[in-house]
């Protein structure tokens, strides 16, 4: 076929999506966007964004008590639940929206329905109505992210996944969270910051696998701070009812009344009815989808990118995988490639953690000798406060060369300062280019700067 309805048809208006149809467009291309849900993706609905703003509204409990010591005698604090959901729901909205605009004034066009792929260069569009639509491509992109892996095992029939948790109702004044991994932990310490009563339940020996284990475990014992109930190496075998509470019984021995139960066991690539299988291309079997580091799967006309490839699953890590894969079919193809190992991450945890590099278990694998330097202490904020938080930050050393292989933090506002720090370690930051920076006194990030002598 010499003539195509468009050079570019992308399946999914999240934030790979969005900004590879933009970027596309702005190239020249012709581009159609199908999505059947929610503009913005997983990030601007039910992800980063409304996380973010529970997560800030978390921590005004604390920040309540914690003024005390500095003077002030505020009055009893309530908190609307309803309201917060209100509020939430009319800023995603207002996301929505921009989206839209975003695609319409790039001239991309929006088709509304839920895609399909017919064959290497054909899209099949249906509606709600039940219409169908047809549409060539030259190119076409899979950006259809991710979703929560379906409840399963006992009690899944009761319990709620994370897209659930944001418009709950009642409030669950008690909640079991089932899962380790940092959707679990968030939303564990979001909730307990809230005033739910929370019991964090996971099958693992140590929560956020993948983290740096010193820094999984100072996290994990700073949100029972919190007054979060962790049980570890345990297991849900049951759930019945109760009146209108679920009674959670444990592999452990225990048993805990909840409101809610949420399953937060992982996420799976949202491969649904796009018609891969007849294309012949074959899922990995975590359910991702094969594709070469040019992004292009085994059909050359197909591509995929983000949390359906599984590389990272992050936000920017999608954003930036549209643009090397635009800049390849549309642009003159000289951006470099992605380097995962230097992407940042936060966790909004109670109190947040901020990785960047690599942990020190997977630095001494790759390069045997390294350095650690390690500074916990009790930021200055709390010695007025009478909080018992503590913040951890490390630095992970390459012995042979000086290279900084990973930074971590775990303390207030631990993303922010760890993301400043990310610009240089993805630039090859070394430690003595670390001991010849003077430090913001006095600020939590200048520990970064002053630690010198390594703790092994």
């Amino acid at each position: 076929m010499d003539t195509y309805d468009c050079d570019f048809f992308v399946v999914g208006a999240g934030s790979g999506g969005v900004r590879a149809s933009r970027m596309a467009a702005a190239r020249g291309a012709s581009v159609i966007v199908a999505e059947g849900g929610a503009l913005g993706g997983t990030c601007v609905n039910l992800g980063c964004i409304p996380k973010k703003l529970y997560s800030h509204a978390a921590h005004y409990a604390e920040l309540f008590e914690e003024s005390v010591g500095f003077g002030w005698a505020p009055h009893e604090p309530s908190f609307d639940w309803p309201k917060l959901k209100a509020r939430r729901a009319a800023e995603i909205a207002r996301l929505n929206g921009v989206y839209d605009n975003l695609l319409a004034n790039a001239g991309v066009r929006l088709v509304r329905g839920w895609a399909r792929l017919a064959d290497a260069h054909t899209v099949v569009v249906r509606h709600e109505s039940g219409a169908e639509n047809r549409f060539t491509a030259r190119h076409i992109l899979l950006a259809t992210g991710g979703r929560p892996q379906a409840p399963s095992g006992a009690g899944a029939d009761s319990a709620v996944t994370s897209d659930d948790m944001f418009d709950l109702d009642p409030f669950p004044r008690r909640l079991v969270v089932v899962g380790g991994g940092y959707i679990a932990c968030e939303f564990a310490s979001i909730f307990a910051g809230l005033g739910s009563e929370v019991t964090l339940v996971h099958r693992g020996p140590r929560l956020l696998r993948g983290f740096d284990d010193e820094v999984a475990a100072f996290a994990a014992a700073e949100m029972q701070k919190k007054g979060l109930t962790l049980r570890l190496n345990a297991m849900v075998t049951s759930v019945r009812r109760l009146g209108g509470a679920q009674v959670v019984q444990l592999s452990d021995g225990a048993t805990v009344e909840a409101d809610t139960v949420l399953q937060a066991t992982g996420r799976a690539a949202f491969t649904e009815g796009l018609g891969l299988e007849a294309l012949g291309i074959t899922l990995h079997a975590d359910g991702t989808v094969p594709v070469d580091e040019h992004f292009n799967t085994v059909v050359p006309s197909v591509h995929a990118i983000g949390d359906l490839v599984g590389h990272k699953a992050l936000t920017p890590v999608a954003l930036a995988e549209a643009m090397v894969l635009v800049d390849r079919l549309f642009g003159d193809g000289t951006r470099p490639p992605l380097d995962y190992d230097t992407i940042a991450t936060a966790v909004f945890t109670h109190p947040n953690i901020g990785t960047v590099g690599k942990s020190e278990e997977r630095a001494r694998k790759d390069h045997g000798d390294v350095r650690i330097f390690r500074a916990e202490f009790k930021a200055l904020k709390h010695t007025l406060s009478d909080s018992t938080e503590r913040t951890l930050m490390k630095i992970v050393v390459d012995a042979a060369t000086d290279r900084v292989l990973g930074m971590h933090m775990v303390g207030a506002d631990a993303g922010e300062v760890i993301q400043g720090f990310a610009v240089a370690v993805q630039a090859g930051l070394t430690k003595a280019q670390i001991d010849r920076t003077i430090g913001i006194h006095p600020t939590v990030a200048e520990e970064f700067v002053t630690m010198r002598e390594p703790v092994r």
